[in-house]
């Protein structure tokens, strides 16, 4: 989501004359997009901006035009003031919501100089989708799209519906109209983005409400989209319609994230996630009914507060059972405000240390394992731009691996047929096969 919204930064200030830059040292506006999912996240980023700050100095001291920095993202969300306070040279300080207003706030900081920043963590009644500019092509063949934001979820771990707010759905239209300007840059693939993508919502021309599922089904019929792909999901919201989709939608990529977070039943209701393990297998079950070759993706927090021995051995039981293609894995992270952070029986950080480390070894395991089951198969593979040695491109498997192919002839966002020949614990090698099977030479978009 970072990624995109960095994204969308940029393009707000380009009519204000700015271009990204290459280095903070020759940048006129630095702004630090951050993320307060993660432990210590805020001391990382007044970290960053003493550094900035020694950069600012110096552009003052050699008479140069003053550097801009500003925060935005979550962490500017939840710091605010406090963050104007403990860093006064600090320009603008934004939230995740408020992006959309940068060029009014450049300007009034522009204008306050040196008496103080400017503050923006507002949730502004009006959707900052409508006030956007259009998408600009940057010659990529994946791209990132904004579908919803926010979360009415409230696990007791997650910071996320305190600095992102309550769950938005972008209407239909909007949303066809930026993947239409996209494709027509060049991009193949869309990933569809949300903090929790699947209680997409969103009105439809008519007026009527859809969900995710219907919306990958028209956003299939875009010509020239080859690719669909999203994330983060909840398994709370995974509906018929969706599983449908999986099953019948072919631009659909057979490959998903399900985030559990844990194997134990006591656990996940302490996490106010609403659901349980036996209903998480069989979601899982369903969708590889609907879909036999699906690769699923999770996240998992070891180390929640009550965590026991017995809770822990609970959730490598269930990574046995599921068998996933590659996870990610994270100690508990105490999240100033949310309810976690204050429960009792907090785990020792050995015994996370000690769990973090045998439940990654697992999940590497099955990556591995899956990544050799590939090996032997031809398999249609997205290629997005060159590699490292001459002959080689860098592109990615329907189940999001990337491979390294041998191809002396391609063109960028052509999907060519790679037969795999050997893989690595987290990517694969192979080469093109059978002529004209990538489109070489042809424009993709047309393919």
């Amino acid at each position: 989501m970072n990624v995109y919204d960095s994204a969308r930064m940029s393009e707000i200030l380009a009519p204000l004359g700015y271009a990204p830059g290459e280095n903070p040292e020759s940048a006129d506006m630095v702004i630090l997009n951050t993320c307060h999912i993660r432990e210590k996240a805020s001391e990382k980023v007044y970290s960053e901006l003493g550094r900035l700050r020694n950069v600012k100095d110096r552009r003052a001291e050699e008479g140069r035009a003053p550097m801009v920095i500003a925060v935005a993202g979550c962490v500017a969300q939840a710091e605010g003031e406090e963050m104007l306070r403990r860093a006064p040279f600090v320009d603008i300080v934004l939230g995740p919501q408020a992006y959309h207003r940068l060029p009014e706030m450049v300007a009034r900081a522009h204008r306050a100089g040196a008496d103080g920043g400017v503050l923006n963590t507002d949730f502004p009644i009006d959707s900052k989708f409508d006030h956007l500019p259009d998408r600009q092509a940057d010659h990529s063949v994946s791209a990132f799209l904004s579908i919803q934001e926010g979360c009415d979820k409230f696990c007791t771990f997650c910071v996320v519906p305190y600095t992102r707010g309550a769950e938005f759905s972008r209407p239909v239209a909007q949303i066809l109209e930026e993947a239409r300007q996209l494709v027509d840059g060049g991009v193949r693939e869309l990933t569809l983005l949300g903090q929790n993508v699947n209680a997409y919502h969103g009105l439809d021309e008519a007026g009527g409400e859809t969900g995710l599922g219907s919306l990958v089904g028209r956003l299939a019929d875009i010509g020239g989209l080859a690719r669909i792909r999203y994330t983060t999901s909840h398994p709370r919201d995974v509906d018929a319609s969706l599983i449908d989709a999986h099953g019948n939608v072919d631009a659909l990529m057979p490959f998903l994230h399900l985030p559990v977070q844990s194997g134990s039943d006591r656990i996940l209701e302490a996490m106010n996630r609403g659901h349980d393990v036996a209903r998480y297998m069989d979601i899982v079950n369903e969708l590889r009914t609907a879909r036999p070759d699906l690769a699923l993706s999770c996240d998992f927090i070891v180390g929640f507060p009550g965590e026991t021995e017995t809770d822990f051995e609970a959730t490598l039981d269930l990574v046995r059972a599921v068998g996933y293609s590659q996870a990610y894995s994270f100690k508990f992270s105490a999240r100033p405000g949310t309810p976690a952070a204050g429960l009792p029986r907090q785990v020792p950080e050995d015994v996370k240390d000690a769990r973090l480390a045998r439940l990654r070894a697992l999940l590497d395991e099955q990556q591995y394992d899956f990544n050799t089951t590939t090996v032997g198969r031809t398999l249609d593979v997205l290629l997005e731009r060159p590699g490292r040695h001459p002959g080689q491109v860098v592109g990615r498997t329907p189940y999001n691996q990337a491979v390294h192919v041998t191809a002396e002839d391609f063109r960028v966002g052509s999907i060519a047929n790679v037969a795999i020949e050997s893989c690595k614990p987290r990517s694969l090698a192979g080469r093109v096969v059978g002529p004209g099977s990538a489109w070489l030479g042809e424009d993709p978009r047309r393919g």
